[in-house]
Formats: structure tokens, C-alpha cells, sequence
């Protein structure tokens, strides 16, 4: 199959290391302020995949992510701030790493050439029909990711590749294939950069929207937010305090008591 790899073109930019300081900095941000414009391209796709998620989830499934390098530590980024945002259980939304959690601080060799790998660490979830896949590769050419996606398809799971790559081999195995073309990378072929922010932005979108959709956000407050640090319990009582029309003090014993934003406006509510 040929396609044209642009996260492998070279960079609009050269003789990097001549360049001033604040040239550099200018320059990338000159860069980064396409990859929104990229992102907002595949926002179909992506109500695509978070409808089909929200089908799923309120059946019990679970999102998936799968990568390597940047990718893979993006996916499992995303997948650690579900619990403490949305109050979700920690298997949920999980994310995988082509080398294990070793991988996500130190490089692990060879391990995304592994392309029979992502199957078997998914095997450990006992992942069933209403579990969604989703793979994260900006070459969209990973082994890891792809085999991933194919044993996945095989067993009868949705799937879907999140990718800087349209019409790579992870966009056409995928179900779903999130394709942001953001162009050639500032340090041609740094895939953390461009490549890495718009993943980001969706896999953002992705989760933020499902949990709207499943009902863990109020108007637009996190109110299953896990209250584990004093700045939470203050917004959490300031939630309620507007919420609720009371006194702060008598807000913060509400919330206190039940645990929760949503428990005690349900509580109070009644």
C-alpha cells in the first residue's frame, strides 16, 4: 500500500539551530496553531466513535486505548485522569503501552515491532463485544497497534485508530479511523510535538464528551469529582454553594457528609 507519510516530510522550517531564541519559540507556535484546525476536521469521526462509546458504556464496556512511545503515554495519560475527573472506576478507561509500564518513563526496545503483543495484554481485561479499542499511532504504521486492532476486529470488537497519517494501514484497518493531518512536524519526524498535541486534543474530546453523555457532569461541573486534595473539597463546596444557594460553611458539611458533589445535590434536592 502506498501513501504519502507525512509525519516523515521535512520540516517548513531549517537551520533550526541558527536561529534566535525567540524565532524558535515563534516559529513553533506558529506551527501549533494548526493542529486545532487539523482536529476540528475529524470532529465527525470522532462523534462517531463517542456515540457508539456511550451505546457501550451504559452495557457495561470499557474504553481501551493501545500505543507505543508518546502515543502510548498519551493514551494512558488520558486513561489516569478519568477516575479523579469523573469519579469512574479505574477500569473503565484503560490504557496500554507496547512494553508495559516500564515503557511509559523509559524506552523499551523493540517493543511496539511486537505485533501479536497488544492482544495478549488486552486478554488479561477479559475483553468482551462491548469493549472499544481504540489505537493511538502518528505514523499509524505501529506493529503493536495495528495487530492490536486486527485480533481485536477478529473477536468482534468496534475499533478505532486515532492517527497523523491518513490512509495508513492503522486508518484502514480501524473501524473508525481518526485521521488529523497536521502537517509536517517543526524537528522533521518529532512525532511529540504536532503529531503528539493532536492527539492529545482527541483523546480529550473523546472521553470528555463520553462522560457528558454518560451523565457524570451537571450543567458544566464535575460533580463526581474525587474529593482528595483541600483545592477539590473548595471547589466541590463552591459547586454547591452556587448549586444550591446556601452558605459556604454550611456547604462544606454538606459535602462532607455525602461524599460527593451529586450525591449531595440529589440529596438536598429530594
Amino acid at each position: 500500500m502506498k501513501y504519502k507519510k507525512i509525519t516523515e516530510t521535512p520540516s517548513n522550517y531549517d537551520h533550526l539551530e541558527d536561529m534566535a531564541t525567540a524565532t524558535i519559540l515563534q516559529s513553533m507556535n506558529n506551527e501549533d496553531q494548526k493542529v486545532a484546525l487539523a482536529v476540528a476536521q475529524v470532529i465527525p469521526q470522532i462523534t462517531e466513535l463517542v456515540d457508539a462509546l456511550a451505546e457501550r458504556f451504559d452495557k457495561g464496556g470499557r474504553l481501551f486505548y493501545i500505543g507505543a512511545g508518546t502515543s502510548g503515554r498519551l493514551g494512558i495519560l488520558d486513561a489516569s485522569e478519568i477516575p479523579p475527573t469523573f469519579g469512574m472506576p479505574y477500569d473503565r478507561v484503560i490504557g496500554l503501552i507496547a512494553g508495559g509500564d516500564t515503557a511509559i518513563r523509559k524506552a523499551v526496545e523493540n517493543a511496539e515491532d511486537d505485533e501479536g503483543q497488544a492482544w495478549l495484554d488486552l486478554k488479561k481485561y477479559d475483553v468482551g463485544e462491548n469493549d472499544v479499542i481504540v489505537g493511538i499511532a502518528a505514523s499509524g504504521t505501529t506493529p503493536y497497534v495495528i495487530g492490536g486492532l486486527k485480533a481485536a476486529k477478529e473477536h468482534g470488537l468496534l475499533t478505532a485508530g486515532v492517527t497523523n497519517n491518513p490512509g495508513s494501514p492503522l486508518a484502514v484497518v480501524a473501524d473508525i479511523p481518526i485521521e488529523v493531518n497536521v502537517g509536517p512536524e517543526f524537528v522533521t519526524g518529532s512525532t511529540r510535538m504536532k503529531s503528539g498535541t493532536s492527539q492529545k486534543l482527541v483523546l480529550n474530546m473523546i472521553t470528555t464528551a463520553l462522560m457528558i453523555k454518560i451523565g457524570r457532569v451537571k450543567g458544566n461541573k464535575m460533580v463526581n469529582m474525587q474529593l482528595t486534595n483541600t483545592k477539590l473539597v473548595d471547589r466541590g463546596t463552591r459547586y454547591l454553594v452556587e448549586g444550591l444557594g446556601i452558605a459556604y460553611d454550611q456547604a462544606e458539611k454538606l459535602l462532607k457528609k455525602h461524599g460527593s458533589v451529586k450525591k449531595a445535590l440529589d440529596a438536598e434536592k429530594l
